[in-house]
């Protein structure tokens, strides 16, 4: 079968072409920085001190210690670390709080600290536009709750949750460590890392390196490793370092950040001009709240399913997707969009659209037209 090439891509929540800033020092630093950042002789520890200095460049921009900066694969291992390594830290207090609208990497982490290890864990339900409420969480907040993860922005439909809300209530209500999944939120709004314990970061979600992402741990979370070995990480995360992805990650953070200012207004009138196109099309319904990012936008057409629907934009070249990527190939309804109060039917159809700086007005009209002529040929059979 012949493969169709991409044209447009609109999956930038899913990941992001790579900043040619960051693919041209990647290429610059790989055929010499090949050396182990653990040895001692002068070639490893010039790569150590790069690495050190890429810690304290992102820990200046968040305002944290640069010992409170893990460097770690991505943030599905960041999001492990945090919530396993709290939990394991301190096994006489057993009871998680999350939302029923996380991404795959905390819901099922959660889900393995029940089945395997005997937690409890409580999934706080969100209303209409995929928001947990303050009330809720304040009920379910016990003297035995360890810790609280809710997400900043959702990856599926973008929703914005109220985190510094919830960060005022943890403190003032718990005891408890309150972790957050901060991925979507990275280069599309402001985000204060103050009274929040944990943090999870993806590079290339930022048009950073796959492979590459970050933990904000506060000095005084308690965190047992997940992964056992050497000192790498202050004795956090054994095995070698995947030295040129963390050097690259402060390139990569800089340059988002500063895209992020530059092109937000450019993204939102995008959305706009699509969010209008979509409306004029019979039977599609939009899931995603009027106030959250400005980037993700999640309609659904119950007349054709997701995978149908992504498979005729992908016959054109348009790359979309329909949850999260993580859970593309499960054959479920959206978790998300059943959470949120819908029926099959519309958490079925739901296709994800995220934009990035680099779409134009353009491609949003070309794939406006063969969206609409797609729902006519499909929705019929």
């Amino acid at each position: 079968m012949q493969r169709v090439q991409p044209k447009i891509f609109f999956d930038n929540a899913s990941t992001t072409a790579l900043h040619p800033e960051v693919f041209k020092a990647y290429c610059d630093l790989l055929s010499t920085k090949f050396y182990n950042s653990d040895a001692l002789y002068d070639a490893s520890v010039e790569i150590q001190q790069m690495i050190e200095k890429s810690r304290l460049v992102i820990a200046d921009t968040f305002c944290v210690l640069a010992h409170e900066i893990i460097f770690t694969s991505g943030a599905s291992e960041s999001n492990n670390m945090a919530i396993k390594g709290i939990a394991f830290s301190n096994q006489e207090k057993k009871h998680i709080i999350t939302s029923c609208v996380e991404h795959s990497s905390v819901y099922k982490t959660c889900k393995q600290l029940e089945e395997l290890f005997g937690y409890e864990v409580t999934y706080l339900p969100v209303d209409k536009n995929g928001v947990v409420n303050i009330q809720d969480l304040k009920k379910a907040i016990r003297n035995d709750t360890i810790l609280v993860s809710i997400m900043y922005v959702n990856n599926e439909v973008g929703s914005i949750q109220p985190i510094n809300e919830i960060k005022e209530l943890v403190k003032k209500e718990s005891q408890a460590y309150l972790h957050v999944d901060a991925v979507q939120a990275l280069g599309k709004i402001d985000i204060d890392v103050k009274d929040i314990d944990c943090m999870s970061f993806s590079a290339h979600k930022i048009e950073g390196l796959k492979g590459s992402g970050i933990l904000i741990k506060k000095q005084h979370v308690p965190l047992a490793p997940l992964i056992c070995g050497g000192q790498q990480e202050f004795g956090l995360r054994g095995g070698t370092s995947n030295s040129l992805v963390h050097i690259l990650f402060a390139k990569t953070l800089r340059l988002a950040l500063e895209n992020k200012n530059k092109h937000h207004e450019q993204i939102k009138m995008m959305r706009d001009y699509l969010l209008e196109g979509l409306k004029e099309i019979d039977g599609i319904y939009i899931n995603s709240p009027s106030n959250g990012v400005t980037n993700i936008i999640n309609f659904s057409y119950p007349k054709v399913p997701s995978e149908v629907m992504m498979n005729a934009l992908n016959a054109h070249g348009i790359c979309v997707s329909a949850q999260s990527t993580c859970a593309s190939k499960q054959g479920q309804p959206s978790r998300v969009l059943k959470a949120m109060g819908y029926d099959d039917a519309r958490a079925n159809s739901c296709i994800r659209v995220s934009l990035s700086y680099h779409n134009k007005i353009e491609e949003i009209d070309e794939f406006l037209e063969i969206l609409k002529e797609s729902c006519e040929r499909y929705g019929t059979l």
